[in-house]
């Protein structure tokens, strides 16, 4: 058809490849995956990953990138009371989101693995980047105070540090402490 453009395989298999990073990348983590490791996840050749892909920096930058994607777009479609309701009841209804999101830990381990290794350039520039869209974001959505949305992203981040490290599992004074009043997944269940 005239005007019609047609993906080429490789712009086609490119969001393929991609999900496959963040699949064996939240696994193995930026150190411990391999570019084998994700052409395996994908079912193809190592080669073609290259291809697409210069080196593992750009593959797991793509993958970090994509992990944003999901989280913007998450937030984007939360179910949050229009305006004027509070900034914190809109914003309690994206970590709502963000915490069914996360349930599937693929996202979350992510984040995780790139903050670890946030040190080498393009890594760090991407986490930063998507770091600040989701910031962003936040601000513009709940018309919230720098504070509220700097409590928002604190509170993300305990989420993960809870969910990651199973704090929610550990039946102690502490564990409670740190997880007191956090929405994150749990289990067959989500947790307040």
């Amino acid at each position: 058809m005239p005007g019609t453009k047609t993906l080429s395989t490789a712009e086609s298999r490119r969001p393929l490849i991609v999900a496959a990073a963040l699949r064996a990348f939240s696994r193995g983590g930026y150190g411990g995956t391999t570019v084998a490791d994700v052409a395996r996840e994908a079912g193809i050749s190592t080669a073609y990953v290259f291809k697409l892909f210069p080196g593992k920096e750009q593959l797991f930058v793509a993958a970090v990138d994509a992990c944003f994607d999901q989280i913007e777009a998450t937030l984007a479609s939360a179910d949050t009371p229009p305006r004027p309701a509070s900034p914190t009841a809109i914003l309690d209804e994206l970590g709502d989101a963000y915490a069914d999101l996360i349930a599937d830990r693929t996202l979350l381990l992510i984040q995780v693995h790139a903050q670890s290794v946030a040190g080498l350039p393009v890594i760090g520039d991407a986490l930063r980047r998507g770091l600040a869209r989701i910031t962003q974001f936040a601000k513009e959505r709940s018309g919230g105070t720098d504070h509220d949305v700097q409590r928002f992203i604190a509170y993300g981040q305990l989420c993960h540090l809870v969910v990651a490290a199973g704090i929610a599992d550990v039946d102690e004074e502490w564990a409670r402490i740190l997880s007191l009043d956090l929405r994150h997944p749990a289990p067959g269940k989500r947790s307040r």
